[in-house]
């Protein structure tokens, strides 16, 4: 299926590894040309030659921390600048770290809020002028399942990006009418390199194998395995493509079915 995606101006955020990797990737194996960021320049730089090693596309490493105010700014217009316009944005961080309630901190709090819905605000404030211009224009927020179901010791994530799945159907009433279609993606246990080094960590405070831990996360998964990389990608580029032009302020979980909800 051609997702209609040739030659689409696209900026994925934190996108050096990870999630953001994946999708970068898969929007340039559809003949996308794609701006990824990372807060440090070697890997960025790295991250984007691979991908053009693999793909043959255009690809721009673009350096900047998304949490920080200024650079989001800089990050926007570096974008614009290498891309000469937008048509697709993908809003993307790095969660925030794990912790109960009580044995996070009160300043951890307002890092998380900049971090997982500032950096989205920003980015899209930034950039949202150039998407009106565009006429395939879509905005795709990463969220997580947590959204639907609390994670056990995620007491930040699962209360931060609850201001994201609201930012994402606020605007997608907002813009719809111009038609700038605006969703969210909601991944559950996927094997990157975050949770590899978070399970670590907890394996090593618990005494058990990281193995061990990530067969408990996925035992409540009816697929009974972690998703990968590439699976999530998938999906996110297929929500961003003129193909899936009636999808709009959709909350779509890649999750293995691991949602109970029935809604």
């Amino acid at each position: 299926m051609d997702l209609g995606l040739s030659g689409a101006r696209v900026l994925v955020a934190a996108s050096s590894r990870g999630l953001g990797f994946a999708t970068a990737r898969r929007f340039s194996m559809e003949g996308a040309r794609v701006a990824i960021n990372g807060r440090h320049a070697a890997a960025v730089e790295q991250a984007a030659q691979s991908i053009r090693d693999e793909t043959g596309g255009d690809v721009y490493p673009l350096v900047g921390d998304v949490s920080d105010p200024d650079g989001a700014e800089r990050l926007a217009s570096g974008a614009i600048d290498a891309l000469g316009g937008l048509d697709i944005l993908v809003t993307n961080a790095g969660g925030p770290p794990p912790g109960s309630f009580e044995s996070v901190p009160t300043e951890a709090w307002q890092r998380a809020f900049d971090l997982s819905v500032m950096s989205a605000v920003r980015l899209i404030r930034a950039l949202l002028p150039h998407l009106r211009q565009s006429d395939r224009a879509a905005i795709l927020t990463i969220t997580s399942v947590s959204v639907k179901q609390p994670i056990d010791n995620l007491i930040l994530s699962n209360s931060v990006r609850m201001g994201v799945v609201g930012l994402t159907k606020s605007l997608a009433i907002e813009l719809g009418p111009e038609g700038i279609r605006v969703n969210s993606i909601l991944p559950g246990w996927t094997r990157t390199e975050r949770v590899t080094e978070l399970n670590a960590a907890r394996a090593e405070r618990e005494g058990r194998t990281p193995n061990e831990i990530a067969a408990q996360q996925t035992a409540g998964t009816p697929l009974r395995r972690m998703g990968k990389p590439e699976e999530f990608a998938n999906v996110a580029v297929f929500l961003c493509a003129p193909v899936a032009g009636y999808v709009h302020g959709a909350m779509v979980p890649v999750d293995g079915g691991s949602i109970r909800a029935t809604l």
